[in-house]
């Protein structure tokens, strides 16, 4: 890849961007060992912002740094998913209800419901569908909540892509989808609140059995 001049920071976050993708869609899996010097050459970049990228990365969750195994691209396991997907049922849904009570404007939510329902490859229906989730919490009116949920998208959609990989479900979900959509215009929060939680709920039960709580967590 050619290498183009730029600020460092504009260079790490680059490199942050395209790794980031490549995780996110599948081509770079769980467990890989991404080492700074082949993705330095690959992006026609120094060792430093692929250092820097992989740091945030790290933070973000989707990569694990370990003294002795380098930097691994990380794992998906029920426990993960059931971490991840425990967190976003206690506020995604809430954030859906508070965005209609408030009237909040959905038209980003419709797009990018089109734009999976159009796309091309899995790469390209992956991004839509975590637009589409974002655009119904983000007016939510707390921008606390709003961060929060941020913060665990790159780890849900990496759940996400591992799941897909094994089973693909897609057909289903764009039908849940489209109800969640349609309830919230309709404004009805609590119904489309309640459709959103069982969206995620049987996604990740579908996906990993295992990751379901104990009886007494229950």
């Amino acid at each position: 890849m050619t290498s183009v001049p730029m600020p460092i920071p504009s260079r790490t976050q680059y490199v942050l961007d395209a790794i980031r993708h490549r995780i996110l869609t599948g081509r770079l899996t769980p467990g890989q060992a991404l080492v700074e010097t082949e993705l330095a050459a690959q992006f026609g970049v120094s060792k430093t912002p692929v250092r820097e990228a992989l740091k945030t990365l790290a933070g973000t969750g989707l990569v694990v740094m370990s003294q002795y195994k380098g930097v691994t691209v990380r794992m998906v396991d029920a426990d993960m998913a059931r971490e991840v997907y425990d967190v976003r049922l206690m506020l995604e849904p809430e954030a859906l209800r508070r965005a209609v009570r408030r009237g909040a404007c959905l038209d980003a939510a419709r797009d990018a419901l089109t734009r999976a329902d159009q796309a091309t490859d899995t790469a390209e229906r992956s991004l839509a569908n975590r637009e589409f989730h974002r655009a119904l919490y983000l007016p939510c009116g707390n921008p606390l909540l709003g961060r929060m949920l941020d913060e665990l998208r790159d780890q849900a959609a990496l759940v996400s892509a591992a799941a897909w990989a094994a089973a693909p479900s897609w057909e289903r979900e764009a039908a849940e989808h489209r109800e969640i959509l349609r309830l919230a215009l309709d404004g009805d929060a609590d119904g489309a609140a309640g459709a959103l939680h069982g969206h995620i709920a049987s996604f990740v039960h579908r996906a990993f059995p295992e990751s379901q709580p104990a009886e007494g967590e229950r």
